[in-house]
């Protein structure tokens, strides 16, 4: 008779197990049919789209000019509605979709190994062309989400952050603007942990605690 076995542990939990997130602005785009909207940013990189970010986050796009390319973190809302606004559980095949480019196959992969919108939390990672910053508006090209799409983020691409093993001399790449990374140089910084200073800097107020759990 085999030894009897004891359960495996709970997985381990953070402090959070649901997140509220409020969009920061909305995409234009032409596009209302997913099923019409292209893939990837680099299968339409000409196509122009345009960012309207609410008024009050306004003044944070103040330097995103100085790049030639940002992340836009968002939330794709027409396949949460279509998924019966996420309700549905992630189990099975759904766990293990077939991707776009495979669905001519039908080969599956996991949903963490894909770009697939239909994921746990529904969010889309696409790197953008900055063409123009206008008060409230980034206009930009490379369009792959539906018209309306709410923006969760934005973040500049810069190679020296962006690129595993980007060295000064990779020709093309060395040519994208990277904002004031380049221009102080500030990728180049050794610094690996922001400290006190760095995170009030951004303005958090750092923990109190005992001068020994401070750094």
């Amino acid at each position: 008779m085999p030894a009897a076995t004891s359960p495996p542990p709970d997985p381990p939990r953070g402090p959070l197990d649901r997140v509220e997130l409020r969009p920061i602005g909305y995409v234009r785009s032409p596009y209302t049919s997913l099923a019409d909207t292209p893939i990837q940013t680099s299968r339409n990189p000409t196509e122009p789209g345009r960012l309207v970010v609410l008024d009050q986050y306004a003044a944070a796009l103040d330097g995103l000019e100085g790049f030639d390319y940002a992340h836009l973190i968002c939330f794709l809302h027409q396949a949460w509605q279509a998924d019966d606004r996420g309700s549905r559980p992630f189990t099975g095949d759904r766990l293990r979709p077939v991707p776009f480019l495979l669905q001519d196959t039908g080969e599956r992969v996991g949903v963490f190994a894909t770009r697939s919108p239909v994921r746990p939390n529904y969010l889309a990672l696409s790197l953008v062309r900055v063409v123009a910053v206008h008060a409230s508006t980034v206009d930009f090209t490379g369009v792959d989400l539906v018209d309306g799409t709410p923006v969760l983020d934005i973040k500049p691409f810069e190679p020296h952050l962006d690129v595993p093993g980007y060295t000064p001399g990779c020709g093309w790449l060395d040519q994208i603007r990277g904002g004031w990374y380049q221009r102080h140089d500030a990728a180049a910084n050794p610094l690996v942990r922001p400290g006190e200073r760095g995170l009030r800097g951004v303005g958090l107020d750092p923990p109190s605690g005992p001068p020994r759990d401070r750094r």
